[in-house]
């Protein structure tokens, strides 16, 4: 075999493992009893050192190097299946970028690390309920102080800042100096804006919320019913329940969770819609490059498009909430005008600051990630020491929102991120929401019968056109790239601001 056959070969392999540690995740997340912990992060820690030793044995340096050498010669130009083809040359890149980031790190640190993250998010998950950030604290720091260090290591390896460092497992190739440029345009236009929507909506009724409760069983069913309109295949993925909602598990097994709310169903119904975009990427990933990193999304970004674009463009688009609001009615029993589709749309699209990240409205959303980024940057530049995060982030909410969570359950203990050891991810929410209005206005324009559809709760021409444009690229092109070959342009801010004018002052 050539260098680069060997290298999928053993890619393949460590890919195996990664996405197996990655079911475990999801069973710590959502099935496994507490007691189990300890055993559990045995179990990942191992996983994670092996794929460590993988990766630092030598032979993967001379291997990189040596197809490095033949694809630099003989481009594209070699006959036969060993062709450095575009997808085998951007597999190539994405196995050096991987590469690089875990031999930057010793097994030391990296079982440290990854000890001390499953330590720090089982503390986190009674520390949450009980608002009690202190009993997290002695963890979070000592976990802050590894990604730090961590941090100063891959920033020597990649010849870039500490907190770029981190940036780029999660966005190829993103900087905090243009993360900082896009977020200091919405900081500077969202405060008007927002003062315009809140004296628009302060001229009209207030909507009616549907009286509850809502039992949790007849919210899950109404959740699956929607997710197949999305086209989630349920012979290969589950929905369950965790502590924070997310998607997980591998494209041809996709995990989704949610949280129910009694008093509110439309928290947990907005959130598995939400998942179920990453799981319709997860599943249009290329199959033919599976356990490849080529085969891998683009980026966070990119995923988070996919998410917000199911919930935030789709969903609480007058067409689908349309098709909705009967459905809704009818699961729990509803009667009068609180569920009519035009209350509902009117809730579904109601501005208010709010304390809650994965409840917040798409006007007010993007202060939240404002402020994580910035305390995220501040942390890893030593300039904010992990005791002063309550007040810091309460500071900020003040100043970004005008809101003072009253305490931490509402503050900063809400988001898992951190105390998993996720540091560099919260910017791609945000990015990722201008990337989904940027393709939402992309697809409607190639394929006009899209909003009739939804309207028939059918994502299918939608997702065609996803599959085609976003899904099946992998991680053939970075974000930038992705959405110049989906749209025709890079990343735009100003298709976002048209967006949220359109719909909330339009």
């Amino acid at each position: 075999m050539t260098a680069y056959e060997t290298l999928e070969r053993r890619f393949q392999r460590l890919n195996a493992l990664r996405v197996a540690a990655g079911v475990l995740h999801w069973d710590m997340s959502a099935m496994m009893p507490s007691g189990g912990a300890p055993a559990r992060s045995e179990q990942l820690t191992a996983l994670d050192l092996t794929c460590h030793e993988w990766l630092s044995d030598p032979a993967v340096a001379d291997l990189l190097s040596e197809a490095e050498q033949d694809a630099a010669a003989r481009g594209t130009k070699a006959r036969g299946a060993t062709a450095l083809d575009p997808w085998r040359r951007a597999n190539l890149r994405e196995m050096r970028r991987i590469w690089r980031h875990e031999t930057a790190l010793d097994a030391g640190l990296v079982e440290a690390l990854a000890k001390t993250q499953h330590a720090c998010e089982m503390t986190w998950r009674e520390a949450r309920p009980a608002n009690d950030f202190a009993a997290v604290l002695p963890r979070f720091s000592e976990l802050l102080k590894l990604v730090r260090e961590a941090a100063a290591a891959k920033a020597a390896a990649l010849d870039r800042a500490p907190y770029d460092a981190l940036l780029d497992e999660y966005e190829p190739g993103g900087s905090a100096t243009r993360i900082d440029e896009i977020f200091a345009g919405l900081a500077a236009f969202l405060p008007e804006f927002l003062g315009k929507v809140l004296e628009r909506q302060a001229t009209r009724a207030a909507p009616m919320a549907p009286p509850g409760p809502f039992p949790a069983a007849k919210q899950e069913a109404l959740a699956r019913r929607l997710m197949a309109g999305v086209g989630f295949d349920f012979t290969h993925g589950r929905l369950d329940t965790s502590l924070h909602p997310f998607c997980g598990g591998v494209p041809d097994d996709v995990r989704i969770t949610t949280r129910y709310d009694e008093a509110d169903f439309a928290s947990a119904l907005m959130g598995v819609l939400h998942e179920s975009g990453h799981a319709m990427y997860e599943r249009g990933l290329p199959a033919e490059w599976r356990l490849q990193p080529v085969g891998a999304a683009a980026g966070m970004a990119a995923h988070e498009s996919q998410s917000l674009l199911v919930e935030m463009q789709a969903c609480r688009d007058v067409a689908f909430v349309s098709h909705m609001a009967p459905l809704a009615r009818a699961a729990f029993g509803g009667e009068g005008p609180a569920w009519e589709a035009e209350n509902l749309l009117a809730l579904t699209t109601r501005v208010a600051p709010g304390f809650i990240r994965v409840d917040a409205d798409e006007v007010t959303y993007p202060a939240h990630i404002i402020l994580r980024s910035r305390l995220e940057q501040a942390m890893i530049a030593g300039d904010l020491d992990p005791k002063d995060l309550p007040g810091a982030w309460n500071d900020g909410m003040e100043n970004l929102l005008g809101i003072r969570p009253p305490e931490d359950r509402l503050g900063c203990l809400q988001d898992i991120h951190w105390y998993d050891g996720a540091w560099g991810y919260f910017p791609t929410y945000t990015l990722g929401a201008m990337a989904a209005a940027q393709l939402f206005a992309a697809a409607k324009k190639a394929v006009p019968e899209i909003p009739k559809a939804l309207g028939r709760g059918d994502f299918a021409p939608l997702m065609a056109w996803l599959r085609e444009h976003v899904h099946s690229q992998g991680a053939l092109r970075i974000t930038d790239d992705l959405l110049k070959h989906a749209t025709g342009k890079v990343l735009d801010p100003e298709i976002y601001k048209a967006h949220l004018t359109a719909r909330y002052l339009g």
